[in-house]
């Protein structure tokens, strides 16, 4: 469903422009994503499935304070060790078992090179992870916008919830959906997409939240047809925890 609200008939890509430039002046460039490598950037979207960025940013400190974050350390960290060490992150057992099975594939097949793998490509690249036990289209989308800088929309829940909210998508939009809706109107520029992307999970985490919007405070607020004084539970499966905020890191 694509529509302009009470903007009269402005297309998609028109409305979008707006929401970017509206959130970009209330909220300031977010500085995603917040890693010190390109690695460091795969393990915390690998440690940040199904928890809070907060949770992930303590496992990344463990290993960082162990020695054990970088790609040959952490190839030589035992299962145990490497599980107690992102313990903080949840689902500790098939996390370290995603990390470790990524490490092995990508010497096996790219000869343990970052530039192998995220120059193949969009659809290459993202074939190539998503046939990875663990990885899905988020964490796969996720590495390939912030680690290789490729123009991919990670499109979760929290852009969904917002977009859904103003009518650009029906509220049992999945993520393909979604992110089809986004490459279709945005043009495809990996700068765009994580400033947009960063922006839109800032928006929903202050105001848009699951079961209460604050659309009165919000900057998107005047674009809405008629605010929310509250929101139904997400249908579809908008859980709160699909890909978190990286920005509010710290360490």
């Amino acid at each position: 469903m694509d529509r302009a609200g009470e903007q009269g008939e402005a297309p998609p890509s028109e409305i979008l422009r707006r929401f970017y430039t509206t959130l970009l002046e209330n909220f300031g460039p977010q500085g995603w994503w917040p890693a010190r490598t390109r690695w460091e950037v795969i393990c915390g979207a690998i440690l940040t499935q199904n928890t809070t960025w907060r949770n992930a940013a303590r496992a990344l400190r463990n290993l960082r304070k162990a020695g054990r974050l970088g790609w040959r350390t952490m190839r030589q960290t035992s299962r145990q060790q490497l599980e107690r060490l992102i313990r903080p992150a949840g689902f500790f057992r098939q996390k370290a078992r995603t990390l470790r099975n990524f490490i092995d594939w990508a010497e096996r097949a790219h000869g343990g090179s970052l530039d192998s793998l995220l120059g193949k490509g969009n659809s290459s690249a993202r074939a190539q992870l998503l046939a990875l036990q663990g990885i899905g289209p988020e964490t796969a989308d996720a590495i390939l916008l912030y680690a290789g800088q490729q123009p991919v929309f990670v499109a979760d829940a929290y852009t969904r919830r917002v977009l859904a909210r103003h009518q650009l998508l029906p509220p049992s939009a999945d993520y393909h959906a979604a992110q089809q809706f986004l490459h279709r109107h945005l043009p495809a520029d990996a700068s765009l997409f994580n400033e947009f992307h960063a922006l839109l999970v800032e928006a929903a985490k202050r105001f848009c939240h699951r079961n209460v919007a604050h659309c009165e405070q919000c900057p998107l607020g005047p674009y809405m047809e008629k605010p929310l004084k509250s929101a139904p539970r997400d249908s579809g499966g908008l859980a709160d925890f699909d890909l978190q905020a990286p920005a509010q890191a710290g360490g």
